[in-house]
């Protein structure tokens, strides 16, 4: 999620300079076993013996995957086809690109008559792990992500970042508890609010290509919409090898996590940076409007990918202490923080 860059009135300048990072890389080779063998057809015991078929592409931004086992060929190739396809519809909804997109349209008029079920279906989602976060995590942060882009979106940009003032004209803008939503309309309590929801919308999407891959009869598959979500265990019969990458030192890995039937997210402020001396990222507390920087990275292992994407970005705000309440508010089972001096801490539920 939660890394996504917006680029709304940024400049071409700053949105050069912005990229998306990946946090996390997946490993589909297990207990020694490749995916070159089983795409050759391993022999599972009491299974037909599957065949690998993998798609990489961009997702709502994001750099994005799928790794389906599945006997028969031909179907395999429809399955990713109708998974794409769902993607495709629902970054049409999500979008802060698409000027036509739905929450475009919301954060251009203030209001949306008649929203997408899916808005309304994610907006409720955002609600209720802003509540358990306290609002640590919060999707009215847009104004936020204005202000600091457009800021340092200029040449000659303070260093030191926004004034106070416009900071605190900025928070006030924000607010979960403005934002009303029923079936028949979305619409904001004040001026110049704005919605992003890129701190939820890769997980929710990833949790709508599983559950129609799940609908299908998939099992042992790897969807990853931006967030990464295990079907079932790996087709070996482990679980899948899944890890973080180190903040530091991004071709190495500083903690591998085991999962099945899981989701994971990882955020961090390293993902997305408006300064060249990284003291301002994409990650905002939504309660004082600052840059998040108590942590390198935040790992969540959730059921959902979109608990787990929203975590992973209300935690990163919050001190450890909070972490476990928040986890089992949540249903979330496990949170890995990588500490500024990088040592790893993790807490459960």
């Amino acid at each position: 999620m939660t890394i996504l860059s917006n680029g709304i009135d940024a400049g071409d300048a700053l949105a050069d300079r912005i990229t998306r990072r990946r946090f996390i890389r997946i490993s589909g080779a297990v207990a020694g076993v490749s995916l070159a063998a089983l795409g050759a057809g391993l022999a599972l015991p009491g299974r037909a013996s599957p065949l690998f078929h993998e798609w990489r592409g961009v997702a709502l931004g994001a750099d994005a995957s799928l790794q389906l086992y599945h006997p028969d060929a031909a179907e395999a190739e429809r399955l990713i086809a109708d998974a794409l396809d769902e993607v495709h519809r629902l970054e049409r909804v999500f979008s802060l690109y698409d000027n036509t997109s739905a929450l475009s349209r919301l954060n251009r008029d203030g209001e949306l008559a008649d929203p997408p079920q899916e808005l309304v279906e994610l907006l409720a989602e955002s609600a209720r792990y802003a509540r358990a976060t306290g609002g640590a995590f919060d999707p009215t942060v847009q104004p936020l992500w204005t202000l600091y882009a457009n800021h340092f979106g200029v040449a000659d940009a303070d260093p030191n970042g926004p004034s106070s003032a416009d900071i605190g004209g900025a928070v006030a803008k924000c607010g979960y508890q403005r934002v009303n939503v029923d079936t028949s309309k979305v619409a904001f309590e004040r001026s110049g609010m704005g919605l992003t929801l890129n701190g939820i919308a890769q997980g929710y999407i990833t949790d709508r290509v599983a559950e129609l891959l799940r609908a299908r009869g998939v099992t042992h598959t790897l969807v990853d919409m931006g967030e990464t979500r295990a079907l079932d265990a790996h087709p070996t019969g482990r679980p899948w090898s899944v890890g973080i990458k180190n903040p530091r030192a991004e071709d190495r890995l500083i903690a591998a996590i085991a999962l099945d039937n899981q989701a994971v997210s990882t955020s961090g402020g390293y993902g997305t940076q408006f300064d060249a001396a990284g003291r301002f990222n994409h990650i905002f507390d939504p309660a004082t409007g600052s840059c998040a920087n108590r942590y390198l990275s935040v790992s969540v292992v959730a059921s959902t990918a979109a608990c787990a994407d929203a975590l992973s970005t209300g935690l990163s705000v919050l001190p450890l202490e909070r972490a476990s309440s928040i986890l089992a508010d949540a249903g979330a089972t496990r949170a890995y923080f990588v500490l500024p001096d990088g040592r790893i801490v993790d807490r459960s539920s």
